[in-house]
């Protein structure tokens, strides 16, 4: 029986202040299980209330960030299953109650289950030898955790409809032009540069890092004019924070700010 861990984590020093969470299932490719999304659940809440992690990144290895979810697992379930219990509901999407910045680093496989999740982070940066698709179509179903979804509104209408239909795999180029990564780099240089961005992150402001994030989670679920209005509110609530203060006076003054997170 294997005993190792399902899922990996690293916690930072405190001048750090960058988590590093890493699947754990090389035997499937980092298949995603409920065992396994049940676990990183339980770490990304304490990451979440851990006041010395500010940024948290999401990785796999060097062959699959995340190849699915696990097919063997739900081969036999039936509609009564999967429709009771919520599959792929609840600790499967974890990642999207953070209020911290999460950075998927992707090398290799990222399909299926496994794109969905680096959907749901909200930067993605991904080794040149990372494969990304939906290829739920090839075994007779559809995707199930936001690839019809998040997909059209990351890369447009024509695309999402061209890798859902056909189950292609797509180069990290392909990824990056299209718009669902923020930058492909030499895969022997992705934890360098996803941890020296996440570093970059975690120096600023907490605060406004994560006003940052809920407005532009916004944009996608509201209007213009909605969207608008609650980014000029948060904008105005940061005139309640020391660090505002800190980082204009600091700006005036020519020096460096030092941030209190408060």
């Amino acid at each position: 029986m294997n005993t190792e861990p399902l899922v990996l984590v690293e916690r930072p020093t405190e001048a750090e202040r960058v988590a590093l969470v890493r699947f754990n299932r090389p035997q499937v490719m980092n298949a995603l299980s409920n065992e396994s999304t049940r676990e990183l659940e339980r770490i990304l809440h304490e990451l979440d209330r851990d006041a010395s992690v500010h940024v948290i990144v999401i990785t796999g290895s060097e062959k699959a960030f995340a190849a699915g979810a696990d097919i063997a697992a739900m081969a036999d379930f039936d509609y009564a299953t999967v429709y009771n219990e919520d599959y792929i509901t609840r600790h499967w999407e974890a990642v999207r109650q953070m209020r911290k910045p999460v950075i998927a680093a992707v090398a290799g496989y990222a399909l299926g289950g496994g794109c969905e999740f680096a959907m749901m982070c909200d930067i993605i940066i991904a080794a040149d030898n990372a494969k990304f698709g939906q290829p739920e179509i090839t075994i007779g179903t559809i995707p199930g955790m936001g690839g019809t979804q998040r997909l059209p509104r990351a890369v447009g209408k024509a695309k999402a409809m061209d890798w859902c239909l056909t189950g292609r795999f797509i180069t990290a180029a392909e990824a990056e032009a299209a718009g669902l990564v923020s930058r492909v780099v030499p895969a022997a240089d992705l934890m360098k540069v996803t941890l020296e961005t996440a570093s970059k992150i975690a120096g600023y402001s907490l605060p406004a890092l994560m006003k940052i994030k809920e407005s532009i989670n916004v944009a996608y679920e509201t209007t213009l004019s909605q969207g608008l209005l609650f980014e000029r509110r948060e904008f105005h609530a940061t005139f309640a924070l020391e660090d505002r203060r800190e980082g204009m006076r600091a700006f005036v003054e020519k020096r460096k700010p030092a941030f209190r997170h408060r």
